[in-house]
């Protein structure tokens, strides 16, 4: 019988994970007991909370307990914490790049300002990167509950700092508000700044949210995405254009949008000719992280090991890597295969 490789070992970028999300359960909770921060059962319990976000009120329980855990994050120290951990917890899963997601606006509270935030951020990723040699760089996200005026400024941050860690402009939170043409002016100030833009859109939403995220906001990636799979049209218009959707199966299932890891339209996407990059999302919440995410295709949508290298080798395309580093790790990938 052939050996099963294994995933933890297979080499690949990690795209879509959020900032306070991917927090370990176990420095949550010494955070919040350094601060006095009372968590709720949800979150002290040891298991991922049980969420279900496809309604009003399960997408606030969800926003609810993120926030809890973010307002455990108050010094520079915290910070670089969080990102040591995240980067440990990726090279243990394979990874060889990752994006960490992050809206700086929600820690400059705390942070001394919007400024000094997204820098302790980023010096926490640069040092990070170089003690772990783990390549690491940051997307800024826009919060779409938010007027369409903060998200211009954060674009204009996001820019003033491209040399300095920041490669993508995103817009995160529920995207059954408003609409992504509120945040084009956003958008364009990242583009033209050199910024790859990343925005979420087919989750909560259906493929309509895709598609705008498309026409309106000039995505070169698009935060989960799977909901396009209701649209020929716009599954089209995604392969056509090889815009990648970050996929994030185990989040999927978790907020309710599919009921089972099986319904999760891997396959569907796959066959269309469309890039996927797989992602944890939120481990804090959702109990999982990237080769998790590899496991799930492999048993619950038969993915072969072969597909599983081109998938790797997808979230590498469509990372914002270097050639170089790109080059690389693709050739990391053919050796898994081969060995």
């Amino acid at each position: 019988m052939a050996r099963v490789r294994d995933l933890s070992s297979l080499p690949k970028a990690h795209l879509h994970l959020h900032f306070t999300g991917s927090m370990r359960p176990g420095t949550l909770l010494e955070l919040a007991d350094k601060y006095g921060v009372h968590l709720p059962e949800a979150l002290r319990g040891g298991e991922p909370p049980k969420l279900r976000a496809t309604d009003e009120r399960g997408w606030f329980r969800f926003q609810r307990l993120y926030d809890i855990a973010r307002s455990c994050l108050r010094e520079p120290d915290d910070i670089r914490r969080l990102v040591r951990e995240a980067a440990e917890e990726d090279l243990r899963d394979g990874s060889r790049w990752l994006e960490i997601q992050v809206d700086p606006t929600s820690y400059a509270p705390r942070l001394g300002g919007l400024i000094p935030a997204l820098e302790i951020i980023l010096d926490a990723v640069r040092d990070t990167a170089r003690e772990t040699g783990l390549g690491m760089r940051v997307v800024v996200a826009a919060n779409r509950m938010k007027h369409p005026l903060d998200a211009r400024t954060l674009a204009r941050l996001a820019v003033r700092y491209r040399d300095q860690g920041v490669v993508g402009f995103g817009l995160s939170n529920d995207e059954r508000r408003g609409f992504a043409r509120d945040f084009d002016r956003a958008f364009a100030i990242a583009r033209d700044g050199g910024l790859l833009a990343a925005p979420h859109g087919g989750e909560l939403a259906g493929p309509i949210s895709v598609r705008d995220c498309l026409n309106d906001l000039g995505a070169a990636r698009v935060g989960h995405g799977v909901r396009a799979v209701e649209d020929p049209a716009v599954l089209t218009s995604l392969a056509e254009a090889g815009v990648a959707c970050e996929v994030c199966p185990a989040s999927n299932v978790a907020l309710g949008v599919y009921e089972r890891p099986e319904d999760v339209p891997l396959r569907a996407l796959w066959e269309a000719g469309v890039p996927m990059a797989l992602g944890a999302d939120d481990p804090l919440l959702f109990g999982s992280r990237l080769a998790e995410q590899y496991r799930i295709a492999r048993e619950h949508h038969a993915f072969t090991d072969h597909e599983l290298a081109e998938l790797a080798r997808q979230s590498v395309r469509a990372s914002a890597a270097p050639e170089d580093v790109k080059g690389k790790i693709l050739v990391e990938i053919d050796a898994w295969l081969a060995s």
